[in-house]
Formats: C-alpha cells, sequence, structure tokens
C-alpha cells in the first residue's frame, strides 16, 4: 500500500532550461521566482543584529513590541483598528497558509474542504492536500476576481474556509474582498485574506479584508516582500477574535515560533514606511520596462498588473514562451500551469532582480529581435 508522494515542486522543473540560461554571457537572470533581491534598510538589519533576544524561547504569538507595531501599520495603513489580542506572529506566511487547513479541520471536523483561487500560488491546494481535505478551485472571472457565484452550494456547506489573495500572485489582480467577506458570514466559513502584495497595488489604494469588519475574518501579512525580509521569515496574521486566538493556542503548542531577533527587525522595519516608497519605484520602473521590451519582443501586448510585481502574460502557450524566452533573453520564468490548470496559456515574469539584471535581459532580447 503506498502513502503520499509529494509532487514535484513546480520551480525545479524549470532546472533544465538553466544550461540555456547559463551559456548567455552574465548567466541566468532568475525571473520565476518572486525572492526579493534589493537590500532591506539598515534600521533593519541594525535591529536584528542587537536585540538581544536570541537567548529566549520568543513568544509564539509574537512579543507585545511586534504586535504593537502591526497594530500600528494596520492603523495607519488601513484606519482599521485592531486589538493586539488579535494579532498572532508566523514564520513568513507560507506556513500558515499551508498548515491552516489542519488546525481549521481540527476545529470543525465536519467539514473537509478548501476554497481558493482557480490561479493561485500552489501552498493553497498543497496545504487542503497535507490536512487530507478537499482542495476545490473557485473559478476566477475575466476581471481576475473570484466567482463566487459559481461555488457549488454542496462545496459552501463542507467548505472549512476560503482563501482570497488580493493583489493576486500570480495574476496581480485586485478581489473585491468586501464582497469576500460577506460570503463567508452569508455561508458561515471563514475567510482568509493574503494580502502580502498590498504595498504593492498599483490601481487605487491597497485593501484589506479588515476594513469590512473582523468578524469571520483574517487578513495575512508578510515582511518578505514589503521590505525584502524574505530570509528572516516573519509575518502576521490578525482578524477576528475567537479564530486568532484558536491559532494563537494550537501553533504554541506546535511551537510556531518566529525568532526574537526576527521580531525586533520586523518592528523596525512595520514602522519604516520610506523604504516601501522606495522599493515601489523600482518594482514599478522595472514593471514597466520589461512589460515594453516584451511587448517589442513577442509582438504581443503585456499589461502591466494592477496590483504585485509579477507580469502575467497571455499567451498561447506557456512553456514554449518560457523556452524561447530562455534562449533569447538568458531568463527563467514561470509557466502559468504552476498556477493552476486554469493558467496554462499565461506565463508569470517576477521583476524582482536589480536594475542592471533586468537591463541586461532587455539588451539580450533588443539584440535578438534585431
Amino acid at each position: 500500500m503506498s502513502g503520499f508522494a509529494p509532487p514535484p515542486y513546480p520551480y525545479d522543473r524549470l532546472d533544465r532550461l538553466r544550461p540555456i540560461t547559463e551559456a548567455h554571457p552574465g548567466g541566468t537572470v532568475d525571473l520565476s521566482v518572486g525572492t526579493p533581491f534589493d537590500p532591506p534598510p539598515a534600521s533593519v538589519i541594525e535591529a536584528l543584529s542587537s536585540s538581544g533576544t536570541e537567548r529566549s524561547y520568543p513568544p509564539s504569538i509574537g512579543t507585545l513590541a511586534f504586535r504593537e507595531a502591526a497594530q500600528r501599520w494596520i492603523r495607519r495603513r488601513f484606519d482599521v483598528e485592531v486589538e493586539t489580542s488579535q494579532i498572532g506572529a508566523t514564520i513568513g506566511s507560507k506556513e500558515f497558509v499551508a498548515t491552516l487547513p489542519q488546525w481549521m479541520q481540527l476545529r470543525t471536523p465536519s467539514r473537509d474542504t478548501v476554497l481558493y483561487p482557480a490561479i493561485a500560488y500552489p501552498s493553497y491546494e498543497m496545504g487542503a492536500i497535507l490536512a487530507g481535505c478537499r482542495p476545490v478551485p473557485v473559478r476566477l472571472r475575466s476581471d481576475g476576481r473570484m466567482d463566487l457565484d459559481s461555488i457549488d452550494p454542496a462545496d459552501a456547506q463542507r467548505a472549512l474556509l476560503l482563501w482570497v489573495n488580493s493583489p493576486g500572485n500570480p495574476t496581480g489582480a485586485l478581489d473585491d474582498l468586501e464582497a469576500a467577506a460577506r460570503w463567508g458570514r452569508m455561508h458561515a466559513v471563514p475567510v482568509f485574506s493574503d494580502e502580502c502584495y498590498v504595498e504593492f497595488t498599483w490601481t487605487g489604494r491597497g485593501r484589506t479584508i479588515l476594513e469590512s469588519g473582523l468578524d469571520g475574518v483574517v487578513a495575512v501579512h508578510s515582511l518578505s516582500k514589503r521590505s525584502n525580509l524574505a530570509g528572516v521569515r516573519v509575518g502576521f496574521y490578525a482578524g477576528d477574535a475567537d479564530l486568532v486566538a484558536y491559532l494563537h493556542e494550537v501553533r504554541k503548542h506546535v511551537g510556531m515560533m518566529v525568532p526574537g531577533p526576527a521580531q525586533a527587525a520586523a518592528v523596525a522595519a512595520l514602522d519604516d514606511d520610506e523604504h516601501v516608497e522606495l522599493q515601489r519605484g523600482r518594482y514599478r520602473s522595472r514593471l514597466d520596462l520589461l512589460a515594453e521590451v516584451l511587448s517589442e519582443w513577442s509582438g504581443q501586448p503585456v499589461p502591466v498588473p494592477q496590483g504585485a510585481f509579477y507580469l502575467w502574460i497571455p499567451v498561447e502557450d506557456g512553456w514554449e514562451y518560457t523556452e524561447r524566452l530562455a534562449r533569447d533573453g538568458g531568463a527563467l520564468v514561470s509557466p502559468g500551469e504552476f498556477y493552476g490548470p486554469d493558467g496554462a496559456r499565461f506565463v508569470r515574469v517576477a521583476v524582482v532582480q536589480p536594475d542592471q539584471r533586468i537591463q541586461l535581459v532587455a539588451d539580450r532580447l533588443g539584440a535578438a529581435a534585431r
């Protein structure tokens, strides 16, 4: 009798293209994974190295200083009040996404279904699978928002939770968070909103599901993207008092603890908006540059997203486009099928590399087009 066999990690499937990209002078420009390359602020690095918190176990829920910094940021960014008791620390946001269905099913064993966007980062689906739950993708409308009306009533009755992601990865679309909260309350389904790209909202202002009220909803945030701290692994969740209190306790038993120095660095980062504005400018200029370059190279329009730092490019064949870009530009990007079958005719390009590396791809593609 065979047990669970994890599927291949999506980005490992790009390894066969690396010899092609490495053959270019200057080597591979990796635009496949959304890992930041720009430096965090000096004040954050100073806090990381000088907090003196490395000796003791940190509180699983997060230090009071960290939760107060998150509280201040939510108030400043969204004009929403959240008590520190309704905020908890995460070791980045991915572990929270991937483990949440397990904790939620222990809380409500009569339900077994995780609803999530049909084009989405793989961790929503994988979290459901690892918990032995049913992953059920929710169809996206042409504007990139989830079509909540398409959810089968039987799936709604079995739903442990609904995930919403805005700005979306990989699409960059802005979802209707108020509608998601309303749907969840109508069906007695907790709604978890992954908002880790909210600082990089290009159309209008950044929004949080907490603006619709805290009952039945939890927002999840990360400093990986906002503050270039992916290697530090720190984020937080905030919202419904009962849900957060439950997650505080279960995560405490598991030992989900953000290291003290990481929490100290996060306090410095959350209190500093200036570096975020600088990073916004970097990402926006890279999006505009690569959208123009890829449009000229491919002969088809490349739209700039509503949010996040990914180009989500409609193509005939995602893998064919990926392979051609590897040959001509020495760049690795992600075929859209990594994010679900509905993404097969798209490609995701992460504009995370430093400006000179982005320019190198532009120069290579310009030469290939001549």
